[in-house]
Parts: C-alpha cells; sequence; structure tokens
C-alpha cells in the first residue's frame, strides 16, 4: 500500500550539517583557487608551517540560517595575498550555492563571505634568525 506523500513523513537536515557542507565547499573552491595545503604561502590550520616559512591558513567556517528549503550562508575565510581576492569570494560563493544545492536539495539565495585575514607570501620567516 502506498500512502499519498503529504502522509509519509519528511527527512530534515540538521543546519550543523548544512554549515558542514557549506564550509567544505568553500574549502573546495579555495582548493581550486590555489590556496590550501601545499600551496606555497596557504598551509591548513593544524598543519605545522613548513621550513619555507609558509603562512597558516586556517579552514573556512560556515554559518548557515536555514528557514524551510531556503539557506543563507555566512563564511569567514582566509586568503593569501597578493591574489584577485573578488574572484576567490566569488568561486566561493558559487561553489557552495552548487554543492548546497546538490547535497541537501536546498535554494541558497546569499552567501555572505568575510575575510578574516589575508597572508602575505611576503612576510615569511624563512631563512631569518630572531635578532639578539
Amino acid at each position: 500500500m502506498t500512502l499519498p506523500a503529504g502522509e509519509r513523513g519528511a527527512t530534515r537536515i540538521a543546519d550543523r550539517v548544512v554549515a558542514k557542507i557549506a564550509s567544505q565547499a568553500a574549502r573546495e573552491a579555495l582548493r581550486g583557487a590555489g590556496v590550501g595545503a601545499g600551496v606555497r604561502g596557504a598551509a591548513v590550520r593544524g598543519a605545522s608551517a613548513s621550513a619555507s616559512g609558509e603562512d597558516e591558513i586556517g579552514p573556512p567556517y560556515a554559518d548557515v540560517t536555514v528557514h524551510d528549503d531556503v539557506v543563507r550562508v555566512r563564511v569567514a575565510v582566509e586568503l593569501g595575498y597578493p591574489s584577485d581576492i573578488g574572484a576567490q569570494c566569488g568561486a566561493v560563493r558559487r561553489r557552495i550555492a552548487e554543492r548546497v544545492k546538490a547535497l541537501a536539495g536546498m535554494d541558497v539565495p546569499e552567501v555572505a563571505v568575510t575575510v578574516e585575514r589575508l597572508h602575505s607570501v611576503h612576510t615569511g620567516t624563512a631563512g631569518r634568525e630572531r635578532v639578539r
């Protein structure tokens, strides 16, 4: 016996799951733009900086507001500098919207990207000792 759609129940995706999807999507977008583990001037937080003096760039952090099947995302990122900051933020917005739609089936009309920190490749401390 098949029940009508309204009587079968519903699947609810927790806000924290949507936030994790958004964080991972931002990470993927930044890796595609050349920011992430293994890229000069950008190491994932928690990994030690390399002997070449790479800055540690922290992973993106997302906060979401879900209402029905609509998600508003706020994501904080750290970026390498010099770089095309606008292009990287645009890539993050697009990737979050497409991944949340594909994985959670929710629309994302708004993604606010906050750049919390810029890491300059020119301020590494490789080969320099502290002055005594």
